[in-house]
């Protein structure tokens, strides 16, 4: 079988293989669930199989694609189980860990450019994003007037307490400095006209969903509890947690640069002005002023000169960053990815 014209061939003589290709999608034809893996086979595999249980109750047709981000361990040659309903399961392994944001960008443009869909379900393949929400996410935003990409908000949560209380404090600083609230993770429905919009959004090889809110793609949320993990335990540690958060922040780089120039700007104007009322004291006036104020004049003006020095600096970050080269979904995911295989389809 052969993907597309810019990808690799992929041939498998003893299956009959599901016409992933067309030049459109097809209304109802197809829904791509989109999950990036690493080492986390096991879980992978458990989730699967709930999505083989669910798939009949689609009146689409349902194609899991795995991402592999750079693991460790060898992924599966097939799975464990024959599936019943699903319309088949794609392997696509990439070159090297690019980390999970960066697995479901490249994963999202290689379902744009090889297998066209109805929808695609963007989630995490540990478990704690719920198989069974899909359908609810999938028709409230079927129900929408216009295309809308659906993320599910956070009902109940089965993390421990240092996890909450580091969350909330992340929020806060996220709010702080880019004055949006983001209360969501990974798992969406994204509509196939809109994954084309989104493949032009840079920032998504930051993070996936500030990227979607940033690019002021039309959003819905509906809440959805959070499940637990199937299989092992989290590759999320106390480091990659301030990393991804850190990630989400820096797709509103600009947004963050202006406000901490706005707050440099006000304590350059407090500033100045005390060195101005111990000059003008000094000079201007016959008012007794301890001998210690020509070091404080000293002091704030030395203050002074960093601070302008700093907001200069994040001047020239914010003019560089909107003229550099980024990086395009659309267009650099073929440099990522290695291979792809089917691991199992469907016979027809």
């Amino acid at each position: 079988m052969d993907f597309g014209s810019h990808g690799f061939t992929v041939r498998l003589p003893d299956a009959a293989e599901p016409p992933l290709m067309s030049d459109q999608p097809a209304a109802g034809a197809r829904v791509v669930i989109c999950i990036p893996v690493f080492n986390d086979w096991p879980s992978a595999a458990i989730v699967i199989r709930c999505l083989d249980e669910l798939a009949a109750e689609f009146s689409d047709r349902v194609t899991v694609v795995l991402v592999d981000d750079g693991s460790t361990n060898d992924p599966p040659e097939k799975l464990p189980f024959e599936p019943r309903d699903l319309e088949g399961v794609v392997l696509v392994r990439l070159r090297r860990n690019v980390g999970h944001q960066r697995a479901i960008a490249l994963g999202l443009a290689f379902i744009f450019d090889k297998v066209p869909c109805r929808e695609v379900v963007v989630m995490d393949g540990d478990g704690e994003d719920l198989p069974e929400a899909i359908s609810k996410l999938l028709d409230h935003g079927r129900q929408s007037t216009s295309p809308v990409i659906v993320f599910a908000q956070r009902g109940k949560r089965s993390e421990p307490l240092w996890f909450r209380m580091g969350y909330r404090a992340y929020r806060f600083v996220h709010y702080l400095l880019t004055g949006r609230t983001l209360e969501v993770g990974n798992f969406s429905v994204v509509p196939f006209s809109l994954l084309g919009r989104l493949m032009s959004v840079s920032e998504i090889w930051n993070h996936y969903a500030a990227a979607v809110f940033h690019a002021r793609l039309p959003v819905a949320t509906l809440s959805v509890d959070r499940g637990r993990r199937l299989h092992g335990r989290s590759h999320m540690n106390p480091v990659a947690l301030v990393v991804h958060g850190l990630s989400a922040i820096s797709v509103f780089g600009d947004t963050v640069g202006v406000r901490i120039l706005m707050v440099l700007g006000v304590l350059m104007l407090l500033l100045t002005s005390g060195l101005v009322a111990v000059v003008y004291v000094r000079l201007f006036t016959s008012a007794a002023i301890p001998g210690w104020a020509t070091t404080a004049a000293g002091i704030l003006a030395l203050l002074l000169m960093n601070l302008f020095s700093l907001a200069m600096m994040f001047v020239l970050f914010v003019t560089q960053s909107r003229s550099n080269a980024q990086f395009l979904p659309i267009r650099d995911w073929r440099y990522f990815v290695d291979s792809h295989r089917w691991l199992c389809t469907r016979r027809v």
